[in-house]
């Protein structure tokens, strides 16, 4: 059962403080969790505690634990209530890399649901980047990716049906299913070099339904095409990160000639 926290008996907000009174609240919680008298795990008082504790409007409240679900400090667990987290990592852009192989990297539980796997006719936008005629088969994956149970990724996939025939065979509800495993694995195809396009957009309905997103929201999207050794299109990918939980991140460095 998750301990709840002691509130203090008189409010140390300040409203002659130059700070906002949410900045405030803000960094008396994050402070609570950081000396981890709110430890991970921990339910976060109601609203109407921090309000009567605290001598502050819901509305300051709600701006509050906001931004600090956005600083990865807090997590709102539907039905359950809003719990203390550790800080969410950040996931290195990596185009050959599964993200299974990822959450595994950050010690974190890997899952999915599968929305849709079907072979389809590739229309031009598909067809080019896999370097296929217009009207080919393809597989294509739709998938909801999740960490420790939570969502955080809409994954969409496009390869060739001829790449690796008999691929939809296997049981893609499986938890921990990796596409590039089982390319490796069934097909001896390792992707080894790709191309990646990073953005941001306003969540479809779908999408915000899926990731628990209130809307209107924005999602990170990745857009990636990924070829073999050979030089050949492996399989083309467009995925929408919720922007909190799965925060990407891209690594850079300098080289002296």
């Amino acid at each position: 059962m998750a301990r709840q926290a002691n509130l203090p008996d008189e409010s140390p907000i300040d409203r002659n403080h130059p700070d906002a009174l949410y900045a405030q609240l803000r960094n008396l919680l994050r402070g609570m969790i950081e000396r981890r008298e709110l430890a991970v795990n921990d339910k976060l008082p109601s609203e109407r505690e921090l309000v009567a504790a605290y001598g502050v409007s819901r509305i300051t409240v709600r701006q509050a634990i906001k931004e600090l679900e956005n600083l990865g400090y807090l997590q709102t667990r539907p039905g359950k209530g809003i719990y203390v987290t550790a800080p969410a990592p950040f996931y290195e852009l990596e185009v050959v890399r599964s993200f299974t192989q990822t959450a595994q990297a950050n010690n974190r539980k890997p899952g999915m649901r599968l929305l849709k796997a079907e072979i389809v006719r590739a229309d031009t936008e598909v067809a080019r980047p896999l370097s296929l005629p217009t009207g080919a088969e393809v597989v294509f994956l739709e998938r909801l990716r999740l960490l420790d149970d939570l969502p955080v990724v809409v994954q969409r996939d496009w390869f060739s049906a001829s790449l690796a025939p008999g691929i939809l065979d296997i049981d893609w509800t499986v938890e921990n299913r990796s596409l590039y495993g089982e390319f490796e694995n069934r097909y001896g195809i390792v992707p080894t070099r790709g191309q990646s396009t990073l953005s941001a957009r306003l969540a479809s309905d779908l999408e915000a339904s899926l990731l628990q997103l209130e809307r209107p929201a924005a999602v990170l999207t990745l857009d990636q095409i990924a070829y073999d050794n050979h030089n050949h299109t492996v399989n083309i990918s467009a995925a929408a990160y919720h922007p909190t939980r799965y925060p990407l991140s891209l690594r850079q460095s300098h080289r002296r000639f």
